[in-house]
């Protein structure tokens, strides 16, 4: 895994400077052209800086490809009106129930209202990075570490596939064959589309699914392709409740917090890295409809 060395300025309020890749010569100009005269101010203010942490102004002159540092202009964002509880908080990790509808982190028009964000800002841990990601839609337990050092080990465990995830879902299409189900094919997510989808070719998403009853599966993926579980379901005529993308694109306004996705990450299992002790981490949420509790599993 390649590491990219630490940014030369510092997290502001929760917030992470932007880097920037150069097209090549006048820095100032250039960045005046793309982003007009508010960035032209921070250059002469002294505020962007190289990957060596040295102020550009209106004299520097980079090589195309050089990356520049800066504080964005955060944009107008819909406040998304849900708490984060902390389920476990210790030296080296912090285990959230993320809400519904709260991005992991920041990505095109959704910054401040971000999990990482808001949660460096209530804790004060300026530092604090996500193991992994759970789409804004979906709710769950999500995993951060307290410190940069920290980031890689856990991550690791993530990306080869060493931590055992549990989802539920709920769908109120009439089921279709018999279950437990794996699916197993390739999925593709490309760049400016909404909707992943399946392709031919050598299967990387796996997800066993299992018939709870009422409506309700649980779902156990073996990777982790973008939107793997809610095309699997879809693909099967079992589309999550609440779902905007799959298996059509339903229009639903920023401000609309009314039907959240049915798709809950409920556990996440796995032997910690740095000390070897087992860990599970278990959402105490609940799926909207029908209210009640929901069934736990060993």
């Amino acid at each position: 895994m390649t590491r990219r060395r630490p940014a030369p300025l510092p997290v502001r309020d929760g917030l992470g400077p932007a880097r920037l890749r150069l097209h090549g010569g006048p820095v100032a100009a250039e960045l005046r052209a793309r982003f007009g005269e508010a960035v032209a101010a921070k250059v002469a203010a002294g505020e962007v800086v190289t990957a060596d942490g040295s102020a550009v102004d209106d004299a520097t002159v980079l090589p195309a490809g050089t990356h520049v540092f800066l504080y964005r202009e955060l944009p107008d964002e819909v406040p998304v009106p849900f708490d984060i509880p902390v389920l476990h908080r210790d030296a080296d990790l912090v285990v959230v129930d993320k809400p519904h509808f709260l991005a992991t982190m920041p990505r095109g028009r959704h910054v401040a209202q971000t999990a990482l964000v808001r949660l460096r800002r209530e804790l004060d841990l300026p530092e604090l990075s996500p193991a992994h990601r759970l789409d804004r839609l979906t709710a769950g337990v999500l995993l951060f570490t307290t410190r940069r050092e920290l980031r890689g080990r856990y991550q690791t465990l993530f990306a080869r596939g060493a931590v055992r995830k549990h989802y539920l879902a709920r769908s109120s299409a009439e089921p279709d064959g018999t279950f437990p189900r794996r699916i197993r094919n390739r999925i593709v997510k490309e760049r400016g589309c909404l909707q992943a989808r399946e392709v031919p070719g050598e299967p990387n998403a796996e997800t066993l699914i299992e018939a709870l009853g009422g409506g309700l599966y649980r779902l156990t993926p073996s990777t982790g392709r973008t939107h793997q579980l809610r095309v699997h379901l879809a693909s099967i005529g079992l589309p999550i409740d609440g779902d905007p993308l799959y298996p059509r694109v339903v229009d639903v306004a920023a401000d609309d917090f009314s039907r959240p996705l049915q798709l809950l990450a409920q556990r996440l299992e796995f032997d910690d890295p740095i000390t070897g002790q087992p860990r599970c981490f278990v959402s105490d949420r609940a799926l909207d409809h029908p209210p009640g509790p929901l069934p736990r599993f060993g």
